[in-house]
């Protein structure tokens, strides 16, 4: 019996541990900084957003919504993005799966579900790169009423 326990304990961890990022090859999502300090010389993407949030407004439940972030890679090295993932279902966000060029740009699409939702909303999607930091949050807000 322990050992059934054990097993469907690992199980689960295994399982539940799964990145919802899509697969980049490692050598890609190196990062040169760290605790202590960063290697000017290394070359380094940076991603720089327009802004890091948007307030869809007053919703009707059932609507689905989107919206665009802009960004720029304002470094000095090949910017990619591995994934984003959000805090619930009802979010979804399409990146670009290109590598971005110094002085590119991009746009990375947030759509929310307001199906089953109802008052404030506030939902995050977290952005996985190659640039430091390395995770970014975006976020989105809605008011939904029936």
């Amino acid at each position: 019996m322990k050992k059934i326990i054990l097993v469907c304990l690992v199980v689960l961890t295994v399982v539940g541990c799964r990145s919802k990022t899509t697969n980049t090859d490692i050598d890609l999502i190196r990062n040169p900084k760290s605790a202590i300090g960063y290697d000017d010389k290394e070359k380094m993407p940076i991603i720089a957003f327009d802004s890091d949030s948007h307030d869809f407004g007053r919703l009707s439940a059932g609507e689905s919504v989107s919206y665009s972030f802009h960004f720029r890679n304002t470094g000095n090295a090949d910017l990619v993005i591995s994934g984003c993932s959000a805090t619930c279902g009802c979010t979804i966000a399409d990146y670009p799966k290109d590598r971005i060029a110094p002085g590119g740009e991009g746009y990375i699409t947030v759509t929310f579900k307001s199906a089953g939702k109802s008052g404030q909303q506030f939902q995050e999607v977290t952005v996985v790169t190659n640039a430091q930091p390395s995770r970014i949050k975006l976020k989105i807000l809605a008011q939904v009423s029936h």
